[in-house]
């Protein structure tokens, strides 16, 4: 059935894992039913569904509420891309800060999806629907760094389980506001919406009912003035982990407007700058390619406004 907006509902003939019974019974794919339980559309016996594993019984009603894509008309532009990679199945990008990932409300184009659509001459996966077409995973639009995009439905669904059983490798870098004690760690914190705003995540309590687990190992590379540079390796990959985990223990990414405020001692050399993002770069990428079962890791440079930043922040009191 196509995503045009609509609800379907039955009743469930089977017990077992919950995606795959609805993907079998709505006739949608398992990763846009995936996609739709973890974006709060799917209810099973008039509860929110919150897990795609959850086992569930015969005889449960579900509701999945399928709403449009986000931009229907979504078209090619040709906009630069640095293509790091990229065969018949898939695409590695190293996204430039500001760049949005996919056409949303106020990003009616100008994304990497219209830069994609332009480059792969429309040859994307079609399992993210119209509007995310090839997108398996996203960054921020102030983040920049490596990702990898779709071409075909088989590289899709063999990303999609990588993704979901954590074996890719994802390492990011970061210049975080103090020195972190210890200089290296693990943050095992369960993250999911703010209960004040839900447009921001947040920490929430290890037996919540809601939200995710989420793990984000990180080591200082680097101590600055008033900051650090440090690596953050991610078991999971939430929205905004690393942003709200780092923010969780006191040490905010320098520049980020949503999750911490810059401390007094950066202000100047943020404003001398012009630096406006949080200092998050997605460096190290790691698969096994889905329809060649190679393995292949890609490696990107700090961007020239963090080398910068951390140059200035390294030398503020000389």
């Amino acid at each position: 059935m196509a995503d045009n907006g609509t609800t379907i509902a039955g009743t469930l003939e089977a017990a077992g894992r919950l995606d795959k019974l609805l993907a079998e019974a709505s006739g949608l794919s398992r990763e846009r039913v995936k996609a739709l339980i973890a974006e709060g559309q799917v209810t099973v016996s008039g509860q929110q569904a919150t897990s795609a594993s959850a086992k569930v019984a015969a005889g449960a009603d579900y509701a999945i509420a399928v709403p449009p894509p986000d931009d229907p008309q979504a078209h090619p532009q040709d906009i630069p891309l640095v293509v790091v990679y990229e065969d018949a199945d898939l695409i590695v990008i190293d996204k430039p800060a500001g760049m949005v990932v996919h056409p949303a409300a106020g990003n009616a184009d100008g994304t990497l999806v219209n830069a994609l659509l332009h480059h792969c001459s429309g040859q994307l996966s079609g399992i993210g629907g119209v509007a995310r077409p090839g997108i398996v995973h996203r960054i921020d639009k102030d983040t920049s760094g490596l990702l990898v995009v779709a071409k075909s439905d088989r590289a899709h669904e063999g990303l999609a389980r990588q993704f979901a059983d954590h074996s890719l490798e994802r390492a990011y870098l970061a210049v975080c506001q103090g020195h972190p004690s210890p200089p290296q760690g693990t943050i095992a914190k369960r993250l999911g919406r703010s209960d004040a705003d839900r447009k921001k995540m947040a920490v929430l309590p290890d037996d919540a009912s809601r939200g995710k687990h989420a793990v984000t190992h990180y080591r200082t590379l680097e101590k600055l003035d008033g900051c650090t540079l440090i690596e953050c390796r991610l078991e999971t990959g939430r929205t905004h982990q690393v942003r709200v985990h780092l923010a969780s223990i006191g040490h905010a990414l320098v520049g980020d407007p949503v999750y911490g405020r810059t401390h007094s001692q950066l202000r100047p050399i943020l404003a001398r700058l012009g630096f406006q993002r949080q200092a998050l770069h997605a460096a190290v990428l790691g698969f096994v390619h889905p329809a060649t079962g190679t393995s292949h890791r890609f490696e990107s440079p700090l961007p020239p406004d963090m080398r910068e930043l951390i140059d200035q922040c390294g030398h503020s009191n000389r």
